[in-house]
């Protein structure tokens, strides 16, 4: 078994002049084919005024692991780094960064997207900042 901080972003394209993302990020200790413990979960909003970068990427996951108290390595979606290769994105992170590989690291990263989609829209219907 190992330990991971899974990570995914909502939001990444315009709604009502700027960009509303939500990171959501994991700590778990997961073994090749399951989850086994689910140890924190966090959640980050960004609203800014431009499209976000990579950089802007790697900050908004920077942040949201940050309020976890539990060391990992980083694992995301190739998609959410713009599809940049990994030595790319590595080198922007802090801490160990990796995208998904084993079957739990998918299951990880699932659960996670479905937690910033839901806490995205959520925030966007109490937040009254609908399309």
């Amino acid at each position: 078994m190992w330990d991971i901080i899974a990570v995914d972003i909502s939001g990444r394209h315009r709604i009502k002049g700027g960009y509303y993302m939500v990171c959501a990020a994991a700590a778990l200790t997961v073994s090749a084919s399951h989850i086994e413990k689910i140890k924190q979960i966090k959640i980050l909003p960004l609203w800014q005024k431009r499209a976000p970068s990579l950089l802007d990427v790697v900050q908004l996951i920077e942040d949201t692991a940050d309020q976890l108290s539990f060391e990992g390595t980083i694992v995301a979606e190739k998609g959410d780094m713009y599809n940049k290769p990994k030595w790319v994105t590595e080198s922007m992170f802090s801490r160990a960064f990796k995208y998904q590989e084993s079957i739990a690291e998918r299951q990880s990263i699932e659960l996670v997207h479905h937690i910033s989609l839901s806490a995205r829209n959520l925030l966007i219907k109490e937040l009254e900042i609908e399309a």
